[in-house]
C-alpha cells in the first residue's frame, strides 16, 4: 500500500471514529498509536513519547490553567456579572443598548477566559432572562449571545489560538495580538448591526422605560466602579506584558492572583468556590493537553508518511490551483467541519496537513507572518462554523440553556445576520493581512 493511501485511511478512519462520539483525543491519539505501530513497529513507541517530552517542555502551556483559572473565579464569583449590571444602567436608554451591552459583555469576558463556552453560559444565564422580560425580540436576543460568545477562542487569551501555537509551533504572544484588531473590530460590526436594525425597527430592542432608568447618580456610579473591576484585573495583567515587564506566563499568573484577590476583597470566595474553581480548571486543562498530545502524534505519524507534500504536489502540480484558492479551500473545509465538530478537533485533524503548507505557499509574506495570520483566518472560520446549521455547536449550547419560550427554528433563524457579518470580517482579514499584523509586528517591533 503506497504512503498516500495510508495517509488517506488513516483519516478516514479517524473521521469514522469521531462520528461514532467517541471523545477526541481518543480518536486521534488511537488512530495515531495504531498506524505508528502497524508502520514502525515498537519503534513506533517512540512518537507518543517524544510528543508528550514536546509538550512538557513547552513552557507557554503553563498559561493555560492559570487564564482559564481566572476565568472561573470571575464566573463563579458573579464579579462578571458586575459588568452587566453596569451596562443595563448605562446602556438602557438606547434602542438595542442591552443587545449593544451584551456585545461589550461578552467580549470582557472573552479577555478574562478564553473560551466561547464561558460567554455562552455567561449570556445565557444572565442577558438572556433580562432581554427577554424587556421585550427583546428573541431572535435578536439569541442572535446576540451566541455571536458574542464566539469572540472567546478569538479575543485574548484565546485557549484555541494556544492550541494551534503548540501544533503550527508559532509564538503564542504573536497570535494573542493577532486576534486582537480582528477581535474588536468583529465586535463592532456587531454593535453597528444591532444599533442600525434597532434604530429601523425599534421594537427589534426597545429602550427603557422612564421608571426602569430611574437610578441614583450615586447607584450609577457605584455600578461604574465594580463594572470597571475586571477591566482593571484585565489590564493588571496586560500592561505588564505588552511593555515587556513580564513574559506571557508570568502575566498569566498575575491575572490569576488578582482576580483571585478581587473575589476575597470583595468577600465572595468560599472554599467550596475555590474548590469548584480548581476542579474545573484541572478538567479543562487536563482535556487540552490530551488533545494536544494526541494532535502531536498524529501530525508525526503524517509528516513521516510524506503526506504533506503529497497534499502540496496534488493542489500545486496536478490541479495547478493558485496560493489564494488552496487558502479558499481550506477555509470552505472548516465550514463543513464546523457543522459537526468543534474548534479543537477541527484543528487537530487537519493542523498537520494545513499548517506545514500553509507556510508553503507564496502569499507574499514571511512564512513566520503566514503562519500567525493563517491561526487568525482559522479562528475567524471556526467562530462561522459554530454558528453553522444543522450542527453548528454553538446553536445546541444556546438550546441547552434557553427557555422553552425559544424553539430551534427561533435559534437558526437568528443567526443569519450575524453570520454574514462574520463572514464580512472574515474576508476583510483575507483582504488586507494587515489588520491581524498590525498589533504583533508594532509590539515585537519587527
Amino acid at each position: 500500500m503506497s504512503y498516500e493511501m495510508i495517509a488517506i485511511l488513516m483519516f478516514s478512519s479517524m473521521m469514522l471514529m469521531l462520528l461514532t462520539g467517541q471523545r477526541v483525543f481518543g480518536a486521534i491519539g488511537g488512530i495515531a498509536a495504531i498506524a505508528a505501530l502497524a508502520l514502525w513497529g515498537t519503534g513506533g513507541g517512540d512518537i507518543p513519547f517524544s510528543a508528550a517530552m514536546k509538550l512538557m517542555k513547552w513552557y507557554p502551556l503553563l498559561t493555560l490553567p492559570m487564564f482559564i483559572f481566572m476565568g472561573y473565579v470571575l464566573s463563579e464569583t458573579k464579579i462578571a456579572d458586575d459588568l452587566y449590571k453596569m451596562f443595563h444602567v448605562w446602556m438602557g436608554p438606547v434602542n438595542g443598548g442591552l443587545a449593544i451591552g451584551t456585545i461589550l459583555l461578552m467580549v470582557l469576558i472573552s479577555a478574562m477566559n478564553g473560551l466561547s463556552v464561558a460567554g455562552m453560559a455567561i449570556g445565557a444565564t444572565i442577558a438572556l432572562p433580562e432581554l427577554l422580560k424587556r421585550k427583546y425580540d428573541k431572535r435578536m436576543v439569541t442572535g446576540v449571545i451566541q455571536a458574542g460568545s464566539s469572540l472567546g477562542i478569538l479575543v485574548p487569551p484565546s485557549v484555541v489560538l494556544v492550541l494551534y501555537a503548540m501544533i503550527a509551533r508559532a509564538p503564542v504572544g504573536q497570535l494573542w495580538l493577532a486576534g486582537v484588531v480582528p477581535g474588536l473590530m468583529m465586535a463592532a460590526m456587531f454593535i453597528v448591526y444591532i444599533a442600525v436594525r434597532c434604530r429601523m425597527n425599534p421594537e427589534l430592542g426597545p429602550a427603557l422605560t422612564e421608571d426602569e432608568r430611574q437610578s441614583s447618580s450615586g447607584e450609577k456610579y457605584h455600578l461604574l466602579l465594580a463594572g470597571i473591576l475586571p477591566l482593571a484585573i484585565f489590564a493588571t495583567m496586560m500592561v505588564p506584558f505588552v511593555n515587556g515587564w513580564t513574559s506571557l506566563v508570568e502575566s498569566s499568573a498575575i491575572g490569576a492572583l488578582t482576580a483571585l484577590l478581587a473575589a476575597v476583597v470583595k468577600r465572595r470566595m468560599t472554599l467550596d468556590i475555590l474548590i469548584l474553581c480548581m476542579k474545573n480548571t484541572l478538567g479543562i486543562s487536563c482535556m487540552f493537553m490530551w488533545i494536544i498530545l494526541a494532535a502531536l502524534g498524529f501530525g508525526a505519524v503524517f509528516d513521516g508518511l510524506g503526506a504533506v507534500k503529497a497534499i502540496e504536489n496534488l493542489f500545486t502540480e496536478q490541479l495547478g490551483l493558485s496560493p489564494w484558492m488552496i487558502l479558499i479551500l481550506m477555509q470552505l473545509s472548516f465550514l463543513v467541519m464546523g457543522t459537526f465538530l468543534d474548534d479543537t478537533a477541527m484543528l487537530v485533524i487537519v493542523a498537520p496537513l494545513y499548517v506545514p503548507l500553509v507556510a508553503r505557499l507564496d502569499l507574499g509574506m514571511p512564512a513566520g507572518d503566514v503562519l500567525i495570520w493563517y491561526g487568525v483566518l482559522y479562528t475567524i472560520t471556526t467562530q462561522i462554523a459554530y454558528m453553522t446549521p444543522p450542527f453548528g455547536y454553538n446553536l445546541f449550547l444556546m438550546r441547552a440553556m434557553a427557555p422553552p419560550s425559544i424553539s430551534m427554528r427561533d435559534i437558526y433563524g437568528s443567526i443569519t445576520p450575524f453570520v454574514l457579518v462574520m463572514i464580512l470580517a472574515l474576508v476583510l482579514v483575507m483582504t488586507f493581512p494587515q489588520i491581524a499584523l498590525w498589533l504583533p509586528d508594532l509590539i515585537y517591533g519587527k
